[in-house]
Protein backbone atom coordinates (compact mmCIF):
# COMPACT_ATOMS: atom_id res chain seq x y z
CA UNK A 1 0.00 0.00 0.00
CA UNK A 2 1.77 3.32 -1.22
CA UNK A 3 1.54 6.05 1.10
CA UNK A 4 -0.50 8.24 -0.09
CA UNK A 5 -3.57 6.22 0.77
CA UNK A 6 -5.35 5.88 4.11
CA UNK A 7 -6.10 2.66 6.06
CA UNK A 8 -9.22 1.76 3.68
CA UNK A 9 -6.98 1.48 0.83
CA UNK A 10 -8.69 4.46 -0.81
CA UNK A 11 -6.72 7.81 -1.68
CA UNK A 12 -7.24 11.03 0.93
CA UNK A 13 -7.88 13.87 -0.45
CA UNK A 14 -6.10 16.97 -0.61
CA UNK A 15 -8.49 18.93 1.43
CA UNK A 16 -8.32 16.21 4.17
CA UNK A 17 -4.93 17.61 4.94
CA UNK A 18 -6.15 20.82 6.22
CA UNK A 19 -6.94 21.33 9.86
CA UNK A 20 -10.50 21.04 10.62
CA UNK A 21 -10.70 23.79 12.40
CA UNK A 22 -10.06 25.65 10.38
CA UNK A 23 -12.96 24.87 8.32
CA UNK A 24 -15.07 25.93 11.15
CA UNK A 25 -13.77 29.13 11.35
CA UNK A 26 -14.40 29.90 7.71
CA UNK A 27 -17.71 28.83 8.06
CA UNK A 28 -18.57 31.04 11.11
CA UNK A 29 -16.72 33.88 9.33
CA UNK A 30 -19.73 34.02 6.99
CA UNK A 31 -22.12 36.70 7.57
CA UNK A 32 -25.81 35.99 6.78
CA UNK A 33 -26.42 39.58 6.22
CA UNK A 34 -23.75 40.06 3.75
CA UNK A 35 -24.59 41.15 0.34
CA UNK A 36 -23.70 37.90 -1.57
CA UNK A 37 -26.23 35.95 1.03
CA UNK A 38 -28.69 38.33 0.67
CA UNK A 39 -28.52 38.11 -3.53
CA UNK A 40 -28.34 34.16 -3.08
CA UNK A 41 -31.36 34.50 -0.96
CA UNK A 42 -33.08 36.26 -3.31
CA UNK A 43 -32.20 33.80 -6.17
CA UNK A 44 -33.84 30.96 -3.69
CA UNK A 45 -36.87 32.99 -3.10
CA UNK A 46 -37.50 33.56 -7.07
CA UNK A 47 -36.65 29.93 -8.01
CA UNK A 48 -38.77 28.56 -4.97
CA UNK A 49 -41.69 30.90 -6.27
CA UNK A 50 -41.07 29.68 -9.76
CA UNK A 51 -40.89 26.03 -9.30
CA UNK A 52 -44.08 25.97 -7.08
CA UNK A 53 -45.86 27.86 -9.85
CA UNK A 54 -44.99 25.25 -12.54
CA UNK A 55 -46.40 22.65 -10.35
CA UNK A 56 -49.87 24.54 -9.97
CA UNK A 57 -49.90 25.17 -13.57
CA UNK A 58 -49.47 21.08 -14.08
CA UNK A 59 -52.21 20.03 -11.55
CA UNK A 60 -54.40 22.39 -13.45
CA UNK A 61 -53.25 20.74 -16.96
CA UNK A 62 -54.06 17.37 -15.69
CA UNK A 63 -57.52 18.64 -14.57
CA UNK A 64 -57.90 20.07 -18.09
CA UNK A 65 -57.60 17.11 -19.05
CA UNK A 66 -59.36 14.82 -17.22
CA UNK A 67 -62.32 17.01 -18.01
CA UNK A 68 -61.73 17.68 -21.34
CA UNK A 69 -61.31 13.56 -21.99
CA UNK A 70 -64.76 13.34 -20.07
CA UNK A 71 -66.76 15.64 -22.65
CA UNK A 72 -65.23 13.65 -25.49
CA UNK A 73 -66.49 10.37 -23.74
CA UNK A 74 -69.88 12.16 -23.79
CA UNK A 75 -70.10 13.51 -27.27
CA UNK A 76 -69.18 10.00 -28.37
CA UNK A 77 -72.64 9.17 -27.18
CA UNK A 78 -74.39 11.83 -29.46
CA UNK A 79 -75.18 9.55 -32.06
CA UNK A 80 -76.35 6.82 -30.04
CA UNK A 81 -78.76 9.26 -27.38
CA UNK A 82 -82.40 9.85 -28.33
CA UNK A 83 -82.24 13.25 -27.78
CA UNK A 84 -78.89 14.43 -28.98
CA UNK A 85 -79.62 18.03 -28.20
CA UNK A 86 -78.87 17.23 -24.51
CA UNK A 87 -75.73 15.88 -25.04
CA UNK A 88 -74.36 18.86 -26.82
CA UNK A 89 -75.93 20.85 -23.98
CA UNK A 90 -74.25 18.79 -21.25
CA UNK A 91 -71.16 19.07 -23.38
CA UNK A 92 -71.06 22.75 -23.39
CA UNK A 93 -71.47 22.78 -19.21
CA UNK A 94 -68.56 20.67 -19.28
CA UNK A 95 -66.58 23.08 -21.70
CA UNK A 96 -67.56 25.66 -19.41
CA UNK A 97 -65.89 24.26 -16.52
CA UNK A 98 -63.04 23.59 -18.65
CA UNK A 99 -62.72 26.97 -19.37
CA UNK A 100 -63.18 28.27 -15.60
CA UNK A 101 -59.78 26.10 -15.14
CA UNK A 102 -58.10 27.68 -18.51
CA UNK A 103 -58.92 31.18 -16.70
CA UNK A 104 -56.81 30.33 -13.33
CA UNK A 105 -54.25 28.90 -15.59
CA UNK A 106 -54.38 32.85 -17.60
CA UNK A 107 -54.81 34.43 -14.14
CA UNK A 108 -51.67 32.42 -13.14
CA UNK A 109 -49.48 33.74 -15.78
CA UNK A 110 -50.17 37.32 -15.58
CA UNK A 111 -46.92 39.04 -15.88
CA UNK A 112 -45.07 35.78 -17.00
CA UNK A 113 -44.00 34.82 -20.11
CA UNK A 114 -45.77 31.88 -21.51
CA UNK A 115 -43.51 29.66 -22.98
CA UNK A 116 -41.17 29.22 -19.98
CA UNK A 117 -44.13 27.51 -18.41
CA UNK A 118 -45.91 26.15 -21.81
CA UNK A 119 -44.53 22.88 -21.29
CA UNK A 120 -46.47 22.63 -17.96
CA UNK A 121 -50.19 23.34 -19.90
CA UNK A 122 -49.04 22.10 -23.00
CA UNK A 123 -50.82 18.91 -23.04
CA UNK A 124 -53.90 20.20 -21.15
CA UNK A 125 -54.56 22.93 -23.68
CA UNK A 126 -54.18 20.42 -26.74
CA UNK A 127 -57.02 17.99 -24.90
CA UNK A 128 -59.06 21.16 -24.67
CA UNK A 129 -58.89 21.70 -28.61
CA UNK A 130 -59.55 18.60 -29.36
CA UNK A 131 -62.99 18.19 -27.19
CA UNK A 132 -63.97 22.05 -28.37
CA UNK A 133 -63.41 20.85 -32.41
CA UNK A 134 -64.89 17.49 -31.86
CA UNK A 135 -68.15 19.23 -29.88
CA UNK A 136 -67.75 22.00 -32.74
CA UNK A 137 -67.17 19.21 -36.01
CA UNK A 138 -70.60 17.74 -34.48
CA UNK A 139 -72.48 20.76 -34.71
CA UNK A 140 -71.28 22.00 -38.07
CA UNK A 141 -69.90 19.76 -39.58
CA UNK A 142 -66.51 22.05 -39.90
CA UNK A 143 -63.27 22.48 -38.29
CA UNK A 144 -63.09 25.12 -35.96
CA UNK A 145 -60.18 27.59 -36.47
CA UNK A 146 -57.79 28.90 -33.65
CA UNK A 147 -58.65 32.29 -33.77
CA UNK A 148 -62.53 31.21 -32.78
CA UNK A 149 -61.21 28.60 -30.18
CA UNK A 150 -59.02 32.29 -28.51
CA UNK A 151 -62.18 34.24 -28.52
CA UNK A 152 -63.61 31.80 -26.37
CA UNK A 153 -60.74 31.99 -24.04
CA UNK A 154 -61.50 35.74 -23.30
CA UNK A 155 -62.63 36.07 -19.61
CA UNK A 156 -63.29 39.18 -17.77
CA UNK A 157 -63.68 40.07 -14.15
CA UNK A 158 -67.85 39.60 -14.12
CA UNK A 159 -67.14 35.20 -14.91
CA UNK A 160 -68.68 33.08 -12.19
CA UNK A 161 -65.26 31.66 -10.78
CA UNK A 162 -64.33 30.32 -6.92
CA UNK A 163 -61.46 31.85 -5.57
CA UNK A 164 -60.56 31.12 -2.07
CA UNK A 165 -57.27 31.03 -2.39
CA UNK A 166 -56.50 35.26 -3.43
CA UNK A 167 -56.94 38.18 -1.35
CA UNK A 168 -58.44 41.28 -1.70
CA UNK A 169 -55.08 42.68 -1.88
CA UNK A 170 -54.69 40.76 -4.64
CA UNK A 171 -57.47 41.47 -6.71
CA UNK A 172 -56.87 45.30 -7.08
CA UNK A 173 -53.48 44.71 -8.45
CA UNK A 174 -55.06 42.38 -11.62
CA UNK A 175 -56.21 43.10 -14.15
CA UNK A 176 -60.13 42.78 -15.21
CA UNK A 177 -59.45 40.80 -18.21
CA UNK A 178 -57.45 37.69 -18.74
CA UNK A 179 -56.72 35.78 -21.66
CA UNK A 180 -54.87 32.86 -22.86
CA UNK A 181 -54.14 32.02 -26.32
CA UNK A 182 -53.41 28.69 -27.98
CA UNK A 183 -50.24 28.42 -29.95
CA UNK A 184 -50.50 27.31 -33.10
CA UNK A 185 -48.64 24.15 -32.07
CA UNK A 186 -50.92 23.36 -29.54
CA UNK A 187 -53.66 23.80 -32.14
CA UNK A 188 -52.30 21.62 -34.61
CA UNK A 189 -51.48 19.07 -32.36
CA UNK A 190 -55.23 18.70 -31.02
CA UNK A 191 -56.44 18.28 -34.54
CA UNK A 192 -54.13 15.63 -35.54
CA UNK A 193 -55.37 14.07 -32.18
CA UNK A 194 -58.98 15.16 -33.28
CA UNK A 195 -58.99 12.73 -36.35
CA UNK A 196 -58.41 9.42 -33.90
CA UNK A 197 -62.45 10.50 -32.34
CA UNK A 198 -63.34 10.77 -35.48
CA UNK A 199 -61.97 7.32 -36.76
CA UNK A 200 -64.35 5.87 -33.39
CA UNK A 201 -67.17 8.02 -34.28
CA UNK A 202 -67.06 6.81 -37.90
CA UNK A 203 -67.17 3.22 -36.43
CA UNK A 204 -69.81 3.34 -34.07
CA UNK A 205 -71.81 5.72 -36.69
CA UNK A 206 -71.86 2.40 -39.15
CA UNK A 207 -73.05 -0.01 -35.99
CA UNK A 208 -75.60 2.27 -35.57
CA UNK A 209 -76.93 1.95 -38.93
CA UNK A 210 -75.83 5.12 -40.82
CA UNK A 211 -74.57 4.89 -43.75
CA UNK A 212 -73.68 8.35 -44.81
CA UNK A 213 -71.31 9.73 -41.67
CA UNK A 214 -68.21 7.12 -43.20
CA UNK A 215 -68.29 9.16 -46.48
CA UNK A 216 -68.94 12.46 -44.81
CA UNK A 217 -65.82 11.94 -42.31
CA UNK A 218 -63.54 9.94 -45.37
CA UNK A 219 -63.48 13.53 -46.83
CA UNK A 220 -63.30 15.67 -44.14
CA UNK A 221 -60.10 13.41 -42.61
CA UNK A 222 -58.44 13.43 -46.20
CA UNK A 223 -58.75 17.22 -46.20
CA UNK A 224 -57.20 17.82 -42.52
CA UNK A 225 -54.14 14.85 -44.44
CA UNK A 226 -53.55 17.14 -46.96
CA UNK A 227 -53.27 19.95 -44.86
CA UNK A 228 -50.83 18.49 -42.35
CA UNK A 229 -48.88 16.97 -45.32
CA UNK A 230 -48.30 20.67 -46.38
CA UNK A 231 -46.24 20.59 -43.70
CA UNK A 232 -44.25 17.76 -43.63
CA UNK A 233 -40.82 17.50 -41.85
CA UNK A 234 -40.35 21.46 -42.03
CA UNK A 235 -42.88 22.09 -39.07
CA UNK A 236 -42.21 20.89 -35.19
CA UNK A 237 -41.08 17.10 -34.66
CA UNK A 238 -44.22 16.65 -32.61
CA UNK A 239 -46.66 17.91 -35.80
CA UNK A 240 -44.81 15.37 -37.96
CA UNK A 241 -44.95 12.62 -35.40
CA UNK A 242 -48.37 12.97 -35.29
CA UNK A 243 -48.74 12.56 -38.97
CA UNK A 244 -48.59 8.52 -38.81
CA UNK A 245 -50.80 8.16 -36.65
CA UNK A 246 -53.80 10.74 -38.53
CA UNK A 247 -52.65 8.20 -41.72
CA UNK A 248 -53.75 5.88 -39.64
CA UNK A 249 -57.12 6.90 -38.74
CA UNK A 250 -57.82 7.94 -42.29
CA UNK A 251 -57.04 4.34 -43.57
CA UNK A 252 -59.31 3.02 -41.08
CA UNK A 253 -62.16 5.11 -42.41
CA UNK A 254 -61.22 4.61 -46.06
CA UNK A 255 -61.34 0.67 -45.50
CA UNK A 256 -64.94 1.30 -43.51
CA UNK A 257 -66.05 3.26 -46.75
CA UNK A 258 -64.35 0.69 -49.00
CA UNK A 259 -66.47 -2.21 -46.88
CA UNK A 260 -69.76 0.16 -47.40
CA UNK A 261 -69.73 0.61 -51.11
CA UNK A 262 -68.74 -3.07 -52.27
CA UNK A 263 -69.99 -5.34 -49.52
CA UNK A 264 -72.41 -3.11 -48.27
CA UNK A 265 -75.64 -4.52 -49.81
CA UNK A 266 -73.84 -8.63 -48.59
CA UNK A 267 -73.23 -7.86 -44.90
CA UNK A 268 -76.06 -7.11 -42.43
CA UNK A 269 -76.64 -3.83 -41.01
CA UNK A 270 -75.54 -5.25 -37.43
CA UNK A 271 -73.08 -7.27 -38.42
CA UNK A 272 -71.03 -3.93 -39.56
CA UNK A 273 -69.27 -2.76 -36.80
CA UNK A 274 -68.07 -6.07 -36.18
CA UNK A 275 -66.51 -6.21 -39.74
CA UNK A 276 -64.71 -3.22 -39.03
CA UNK A 277 -63.50 -3.35 -36.17
CA UNK A 278 -61.82 -6.94 -37.53
CA UNK A 279 -60.12 -5.26 -40.12
CA UNK A 280 -58.64 -2.06 -38.00
CA UNK A 281 -56.77 -4.46 -36.06
CA UNK A 282 -55.35 -6.10 -39.08
CA UNK A 283 -54.58 -2.45 -39.86
CA UNK A 284 -52.81 -2.17 -36.70
CA UNK A 285 -50.56 -4.91 -36.91
CA UNK A 286 -49.88 -4.48 -39.99
CA UNK A 287 -49.09 -0.85 -40.11
CA UNK A 288 -49.03 1.21 -43.39
CA UNK A 289 -46.78 1.30 -46.24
Amino acid sequence: MSGKEGSGGFRKRKHDNFPRGQKREEKENVTPSSALMTSFKSFQLELDTRHDKYERLVKLSRDITIESKRTIFLLHRFISAPNGEEILNESEVKLDAVRRKIKQVAQELIGEDMYQFHRAISPGLQEYVEAVSFQYFIKTRSLISVEEINKQLIFTAEDREETTNTTSSSHDKQPHTWSLKITPVDYLLGVADLTGELMRLCISSVGNGDIDTPFELSQFLRQIYDGFTFIGNTGPYEVSKKLYTLKQSLAKVENACYTLKVRGSEIPKHMLADVFSTKTELIDDDGLP
